[in-house]
């Protein structure tokens, strides 16, 4: 278990340094560009993520509380609510238009006389079939 522990604590804390170097904004890397950390963290898997975490960063928060993922919520599409996005409104209207009372006026008589149809299909042959002769025909 111990032998386990001296591989995997180097590992997780150079892991650890790599992902804390990539999400760290390149003016907040101190001595060297990132890109350079990043090889040093990589190529020397024990020391590197040592002096990455003691010389390659400033450690302190950054005026305006900046993050690393400070570009993504700058350059994100602003979600209005549909009420107040003046195009899904437009989509509306314009969908309105498209569907004027005259088309719905003959798709429901088209559904009326499609209804009297069943209606009288059913009586048709419910009368055939009668009360008088309760058993059905038999096949042949």
């Amino acid at each position: 278990m111990l032998r386990a522990l001296i591989y995997l604590l180097p590992l997780a804390l150079t892991i650890y340094a790599f992902i804390d170097c990539l999400n760290t904004p390149e003016d907040e890397a101190k001595h060297l560009p990132k890109v350079a950390w990043v090889f040093i963290i990589l190529l020397f898997w024990v020391v590197g993520p040592i002096v990455w975490f003691a010389a390659g960063k400033i450690r302190q928060v950054p005026a305006g509380g900046r993050t690393p993922s400070e570009w993504h919520r700058k350059h994100r599409t602003q979600w209005v609510a549909p009420d107040d996005n003046p195009e899904f409104l437009k989509a509306l209207k314009d969908d309105t238009k498209k569907h004027d009372d005259k088309k719905d006026e003959s798709l429901l008589k088209d559904w009326e006389a499609d209804l009297r149809r069943r209606e009288e299909e059913i009586k048709r042959r419910e009368g055939s079939a009668g009360p008088e002769d309760p058993t059905p025909p038999a096949s042949s």
